[in-house]
């Protein structure tokens, strides 16, 4: 009966779409982008019009890019895509180290007062958003490159069947 279930459950890949790791990608680009608004609705003199946030920006638009085309590849049980969500993944935890820490350290005079550019509150919630994404593609990876496999190995046996 257990080797029935487990015929069906991976047979009905062939049909179904991988939502899983699709929604979870997508998952990781709403958590980016909360973070993309937390970083730049903030105002704090003229420290964040760097060429740094320049990249930034330009990184986020590249990011939201391949992490929605990742969302469409694992769909289709594509393995590729797979590497591709934990790279962005890596990157994703990276850049904790790269903006908000420095903004978290960097001081600035306003109006005869010393104020930090980014408050602990905004860090620690700049620091869930990027976690929560690069966990997110992480873990749609993982799912997507074990489905994968568990299709390629079902059509395997299909294909050995039919010879």
């Amino acid at each position: 009966m257990e080797m029935d279930e487990r015929y069906v459950r991976q047979d009905r890949l062939r049909y179904t779409k991988n939502t899983v790791s699709s929604r979870l990608a997508i998952l990781a680009i709403l958590f980016d982008v909360l973070f993309f608004v937390s970083i730049y609705k903030s105002d704090v003199g003229s420290w964040y019009y760097t060429i740094l946030i320049g990249a930034s920006i330009l990184y986020n638009l590249v990011f939201m890019l391949l992490a929605f085309l990742s969302s469409e590849g694992v769909k289709r049980y594509k393995p590729g895509f797979s590497w591709l969500l934990i790279a962005l993944g890596a990157i994703q935890v990276v850049r904790i180290f790269i903006l908000p820490m420095s903004a978290h350290r960097a001081e600035l005079e306003l109006k005869g007062e010393t104020v930090r550019v980014m408050g602990d509150a905004q860090f620690i919630r700049c620091v869930i958003y990027l976690c929560v994404s690069s966990a997110a593609c992480i873990a749609a990876a993982v799912i997507n490159l074990g489905k994968s496999r568990m299709l390629k190995a079902h059509l395997a046996r299909l294909g050995s069947r039919q010879a």
